[in-house]
């Protein structure tokens, strides 16, 4: 299959009423002289270029502590690696779209991933595409001489190509909802703050969806503390120019070595967004608890047991130790009537997974109530899930990312199986792709919208509910 965009004839492939095309870019490659600078228009092209192979991959390390059997990685070499992938049904016009933006803490992933393979989608007649951005210190960094944000700015880039772009593919672009899991989901959440005021942004999505993930941002003295590490490390000044100098590989080397040990649940050096540029003015979280992006319908939740993805296969279940714990609750104001309340609930709980559950419910359940809770005060449309589905591969449960083979309807995938095995339930895919499906196509995931009964759709096997106020009594402990 060929088609003509701005930049130039691309040849895709087509299968099972499926075109596919892959490694597209949406803008310029992020070398040279463009190192460190925003994204670029890519220079266009007259001969017919080939779209049936996934493009580059974004300088990275593979998952390690033993999560590298449980997340896939991929090392595809290029520079062009601000690059889509697009899924359409074959003879599409005018359909609705979803734009995936993958997680993987800002340091990880790619569109390349099998999971990430949008087939499902186009079947259900929905025009997917699945993106690249900068990772780590290539898009994430806080040195002199180089924009903030710039893995968030070519997300915005790669929006603006689909807005741009995607009729030629079959899809509506006044029609596009944005999807995001973890990384991606922040990295969603803090457009979502400023899609009604940034003409940038203004326009570019009408649904989102946030799994796993809220919008957060740093100051950027905080964000700026991993770039000052990795300077000290490499022996260079924190700037452009000095980072420019380094090979990527070693880049990406120093980052590893500084974020050794962290999770996004015990905390440590990390990437984050940063606030302080026109893209994230402010604080994405209190803008959007004060209205911003009331105008976009949001499906949004979390799955019940995120902690145990780092607790289980690090081994860190067993290494809370009191006073780690201790020092926990005088950081984040855990009062003895809120951790009765929590052991009450859990009897026979091991310290670690005290901790886990705490600190899943403090990063995201917790917020993601609140928000929902402020978005309904001003009538703006949210609906809430839970994934609780309990895989039996090493005891992860309902952990981080699990819910993402499910979200795409690939069980068969060896992605997803290295985490929910081979025996996962079919009806629980079914259930939650359909979901999302629907959402993208109507705007309403097939359940309640939030309200004052507190309606959280629980997906679940052997059948998914709707429940009303789970987890009310942990939850109202805080107030």
């Amino acid at each position: 299959m060929a088609i003509t965009i701005s930049s130039g004839p691309i040849e895709g492939a087509s299968s099972g009423g499926v075109d596919r095309y892959l490694g597209i870019p949406y803008a310029a490659a992020p070398v040279g002289a463009l190192r460190f600078a925003g994204p670029m228009p890519h220079p266009r092209w007259t001969e017919l270029r080939d779209a049936t192979a996934w493009g580059p991959t974004a300088p990275q390390a593979p998952y390690s502590g033993g999560l590298e059997t449980l997340l896939p990685s991929v090392d595809i070499p290029g520079d062009e690696y601000l690059n889509l992938n697009v899924w359409a049904p074959a003879g599409a016009s005018d359909l609705p779209v979803m734009v995936w933006v993958h997680g993987g803490a800002l340091v990880h992933g790619a569109n390349a991933l099998d999971i990430y393979d949008g087939t499902a989608f186009a079947r259900d007649g929905v025009v997917f595409v699945a993106i690249n951005y900068r990772l780590g210190a290539e898009g994430f960094s806080v040195i002199g001489g180089a924009p903030l944000n710039l893995g968030l700015l070519d997300v915005v880039a790669a929006l603006r190509w689909v807005k741009a772009e995607i009729s030629a593919f079959g899809g509506d672009p006044s029609r596009v909802t944005v999807a995001g899991e973890s990384a991606g989901a922040i990295l969603l959440g803090t457009l979502l703050a400023n899609c009604e005021v940034n003409s940038e942004v203004d326009g570019l999505f009408a649904r989102m969806i946030l799994q796993s993930g809220l919008p957060t941002a740093a100051p950027r003295a905080t964000a700026a503390k991993i770039s000052r590490l990795m300077a000290k490390r490499l022996r260079i000044p924190a700037s452009r120019a000095t980072f420019s100098a380094v090979d990527a590989s070693d880049l990406v080397a120093a980052q590893r070595a500084v974020t050794a040990g962290s999770t996004p649940i015990t905390g440590g050096p990390s990437f984050s967004i940063a606030i302080g540029d026109d893209l994230v003015p402010a604080d994405p979280g209190r803008a959007v608890m004060a209205g911003a992006g009331d105008s976009i319908p949001l499906l949004v939740g979390s799955n019940t047991e995120e902690y145990r993805l780092w607790f289980v296969p690090t081994g860190l279940m067993s290494k809370i130790t009191a006073t780690l714990f201790a020092a926990a609750r005088v950081r984040f104001r855990i009062s003895r009537r809120i951790l009765d309340v929590y052991k009450a609930a859990r009897p026979g709980a091991s310290r670690g997974e005290l901790f886990g559950v705490l600190a899943t419910d403090i990063i995201l359940r917790l917020p993601l109530n609140r928000i929902a809770d402020a978005r309904l005060s001003r009538g703006a449309e949210t609906y809430v899930y839970e994934f609780g589905w309990s895989s039996p591969v090493q005891e992860l449960g309902a952990a981080h990312a699990m819910e993402i083979g499910f979200v795409f309807d690939r069980l068969d995938s060896p992605d997803a199986t290295a985490m929910a095995g081979t025996d996962a339930p079919q009806q629980l895919a079914d259930d939650m792709h359909s979901a999302w499906v629907r959402f993208v196509k109507t705007g309403d995931p097939g359940w309640e919208k939030w309200s004052s009964r507190r309606p959280v759709q629980t997906f679940d096997a052997p059948a998914s509910r709707l429940a009303y106020a789970p987890h009310e009594t942990e939850r109202a402990a805080w107030r």
